[in-house]
C-alpha cells in the first residue's frame, strides 16, 4: 500500500460528514477541534457537536455538500450510500471508515501527550491492536520525556537568536539533552530551573 504519514492543517477547512453514528461523531469532533468547519448529514445531530459548532444537512442536498467539502467523511451504515457519496466525492480528499483502503484519507487512532501527538495506523488490519498499542506506549512516556522537549524548545529559540551555524546549533542541543545537572533538575521537575541553567550556558556560546 501507498500511504505515508501526514498531518494536515484543518483550520477553517470545509468537512462532511456523512453519517451520525458512533464513528461519525467520534470523526466529526476530532475535525471541529481542530478548527474546520464541519457540516453532518444523516441521522440525529447531536448537541456535543452542534455546541461545537456543526450543522446538519439533509442527505438530500448530498451534492451540494460534497462539492463544499475539501474532505468528506464517509461513515454511514448504508453501504449503498457510502458507494453513492464515494463516487461523487472522488476528486475530493475521502476518508472512508468502513473500506479505508477505498478513500485517499486515513484518520488514525491518535492521541497527545502534553504538545506531543502519536498517530497509530495498523493497514486497517486490526483497530483493536491501535488501541493496545496505545495504551502501552501511553504507559512508556514519562513526564520527564516532555519537560526535555519543552526544554529542547526552549534552546532551540536561544540558539537561533545566538547562532547561525545549524551544526553549532544540533551540537548544543545534544550537549543539553545529555547534560547531567540538566537531567538532574528535569527528573525533579524543575523546568524553568533547567531553562535558567540553559540561559547561562548560552551566555556566551563558542
Amino acid at each position: 500500500m501507498g500511504w505515508t504519514p501526514l498531518y494536515l492543517e484543518m483550520q477553517d477547512k470545509n468537512v462532511l460528514v456523512v453519517g451520525a453514528g458512533e464513528v461519525g461523531r467520534r470523526r466529526a469532533r476530532r475535525f471541529l477541534e481542530s478548527g474546520a468547519n464541519v457540516v453532518v448529514s444523516g441521522g440525529h445531530l447531536p448537541s456535543e457537536l452542534s455546541e461545537l459548532g456543526a450543522t446538519h444537512q439533509p442527505r438530500s442536498e448530498l451534492p451540494l455538500w460534497i462539492e463544499w467539502a475539501d474532505l468528506v467523511v464517509v461513515a454511514s451504515g448504508d453501504p449503498q450510500l457510502n458507494q453513492e457519496v464515494s463516487e461523487l466525492a472522488k476528486d475530493k480528499l475521502i476518508n472512508r471508515a468502513d473500506y479505508p483502503e477505498k478513500g485517499n484519507i486515513i484518520v488514525p487512532s491518535s492521541f497527545s501527550i502534553k504538545d506531543v501527538q502519536f498517530s497509530i495506523f495498523t493497514q486497517g488490519k486490526s483497530p483493536l491492536m491501535a488501541r493496545k498499542l496505545r495504551k502501552r506506549i501511553q504507559t512508556i512516556i514519562k513526564e520527564e520525556d516532555i519537560l526535555k522537549m519543552e526544554l529542547q524548545h526552549f534552546t532551540r529559540k536561544l540558539l537561533k537568536e545566538k547562532m547561525s551555524d545549524q551544526k553549532k546549533r544540533r551540537d548544543y542541543l545534544y550537549q543539553i539533552l545529555n547534560d547531567k545537572k540538566i537531567n538532574e533538575l528535569l527528573d525533579r521537575g524543575e523546568l524553568e530551573e533547567a531553562q535558567s541553567y540553559v540561559t547561562i550556558l548560552l551566555e556566551t556560546p563558542d
